[in-house]
Order: structure tokens, then sequence, then C-alpha cells
């Protein structure tokens, strides 16, 4: 039924689309400072998009005309503190990747909170979005309530500590915003020492050139052999700065049924990755965040684990890459020969 669209409305949306947190904020351009800390350092690495969206990314009106208000939005995902390593011969993917493609998740619950507005306000316009268009995330999360960034540049809740995605809402009306969230690492810096390659090197800067995350996920293309020998136990993304925080302590919490975890997902056989062919990845990847490094990219990120391990049984199979049609693997397959002896 339509009548006046207010913060309480978009919230009982929110809701009734199943996410887990929901707050506001004036669309008001955003401190360019914590971007422009890390685009002055190079911290962006490949990511070029950060820098050449730099405008859209401070100013929600340059992508929708006329906003006057930011619906921050969280998903909890859900974690146990204390997971087992990964099994000898696997490599450990990070939890948020463990089950479906959030952003398959997440868009569906946008169109529900879309529709939800459009039933009490069918003039709105709304520009909803995750992790696909400029938008700080975390930045108006923290400035619309929801909790705030952390010294690992996640967004922290104190709820669900950092086991969540985040999505936006750009609305063409004016609501009452909540207040931004206080800051509550306090003087824990406990994440900092966590980070295996030191890519936290002063709070909330994280330096992408270090980071396992962009190496294993966001990277295109070889890894160079320095940066290989220092990715440890991870095939995809790392969580080490976020179990380290005190916030994701307290035991399992309850994520959305859609983001669950799928036992195969949770860790990545060396050597099934290492015979995976092309139509095998898109069977079992495809619909999974998983496939956000591509192909090629696990692949990879396989023959440079199998080269960490030292184990001489991974050698012929190995070998046998360095004549992949893909640079990626060829120079991972001869960083990794040569460290199998």
């Amino acid at each position: 039924m339509a009548g006046p669209l207010d913060s309480a409305a978009v919230k009982a949306a929110a809701r009734r689309a199943g996410f887990s947190k929901c707050g506001i904020a004036c669309a008001e351009p955003l401190d360019p400072a914590p971007l422009d800390r890390v685009l002055a350092r190079g911290g962006e690495a490949d990511m070029v998009w950060l820098r050449t969206q730099r405008a859209e990314r401070l100013d929600p009106a340059r992508l929708l005309p006329g906003a006057r208000s930011v619906v921050a939005l969280a998903l909890a995902y859900g974690a146990a503190a204390g997971d087992p390593a990964p099994p000898p011969g696997a490599g450990e993917v990070a939890r948020y990747a463990r089950g479906r493609d959030y952003h398959a998740v997440v868009k569906k619950k946008l169109k529900a909170l879309a529709a939800g507005i459009a039933e009490v306000d069918p003039d709105a316009r709304v520009l909803a979005t995750a992790d696909v268009a400029p938008v700080m995330e975390k930045a108006w999360a923290q400035r619309a309530g929801i909790g705030w960034v952390g010294k690992n540049g996640c967004l922290i809740t104190p709820e669900h500590g950092s086991w969540v995605v985040l999505a936006t809402a750009l609305l063409d009306r004016e609501l009452e915003p909540d207040p931004p969230h206080p800051e509550r690492c306090g003087s824990c810096d406990a994440c900092l020492p966590a980070c295996p390659t030191g890519a936290i090197p002063e709070p909330g800067l994280v330096d992408a050139r270090r980071c396992i995350s962009f190496w294993t996920i966001e990277r295109r293309g070889p890894i160079p052999g320095d940066v290989a020998g220092g990715l440890g136990r991870w095939m995809f993304g790392c969580d080490d700065c976020q179990t380290a925080c005190p916030w994701n302590r307290a035991g399992a919490v309850a994520g959305d049924p859609g983001l669950a975890p799928r036992p195969e997902q949770a860790a990545l056989g060396i050597d099934d990755l290492l015979a995976l062919t092309e139509d095998e990845y898109r069977r079992r990847f495809w619909g999974t965040a998983l496939a956000r490094a591509r192909y090629d990219g696990l692949v990879r990120n396989a023959v440079l684990a199998a080269g960490r391990s030292g184990d001489r049984r991974y050698r012929a199979a190995v070998a046998a890459l360095a004549g992949s049609p893909h640079e990626a693997v060829r120079e991972a397959a001869r960083w990794a020969v040569a460290r199998l002896g």
C-alpha cells in the first residue's frame, strides 16, 4: 500500500528481504582521505578501477543523479571459531567463498528490497548494487551505523564480527539517517601482526601488493616467485587478519542459509586442481565465488601450492603444466618445478 517512504519502511523492507543489518546515511560525498591514502601508495596494485573511478566512489550523486540517501546493508555468511586446518594435500578457501556466490544471493535480496520500496513509493528511484558498482560499501556501512571499518580494513559489526558481505541501495528520497558507528577497535591491533605477508603496514591501510587475497583472486597473470613462496596454506583468499580479531571469536555465528558452506569448497585438493580441465572448472565452480579467480587462476594457485609443499609426488603433474596455454600457469609450473627439484 502506497504511503510516505520513511526510514522505518525501508528497514522493514530490508528485513523482509532477509538482510542481517540495515542502516541509512545521507548521500553526501565521502571523505576522500582513506581512499587517497591507499592510492598515494599504489596500494590498489592491479585494481586500476579504484583509481579510474575515484570520483564516482566518493559521490553517490554521480551514480544516481538526485541521490538523497544511501541504504547500507549487511548479510552475515557465518563462521565458526577454530575451523580445522585443511587436510594434507589441500589448500584453504576464505570463508565467504565456501558456498554459493554471494553476489547471486544478495542480488535476489536487493530485488526484493527494491520491490518493497516500490510498494510504498512507486516513483522512488533506486540503484541497488553489491560489489559491482563503484560504491565504497564499507564507508557507507560505517556512516549508516552498521559497524565500523577495523584496522584490518574489514567492516566489523558487533553482532556478526566481520563475517558479512555488504551491499547498498541509493535512493532519491530523503530519509532519517542513523548515527555513524563509533570505532571500537580501541588499542587492539591483533590483525596487523596476524597478516602473514605484512599487507597491513599501518592501521586501516591494506596494501594489495602484499595481500594474499589479491594475489590468489584478483591477480590476472603470473605471480612473482617472491610472492608465490609466501602464500602459505591459502588457495583462494585469506582470513588470517579476521580470525585474529576478537570480535570474530565468539564461536559459531549464524549466517544466511543461502550462503551456507559446502564441505567440498572449504578446502581445494591440489591433485584435483592440477588435473582440472576447463570443462570441469565450469561444471564445478560456476555459480560460486571461486569462479572469480577463473580457470587459469585456480590452476596457477594449485601449482604454486604444490611447489610450496615440497612434495615431489606433484612433480610430474606440475611439469606437464609447463606447456599450458595460460601464461600464469606456465610461469607457476616453472617456479614449482624448481622448488620440487
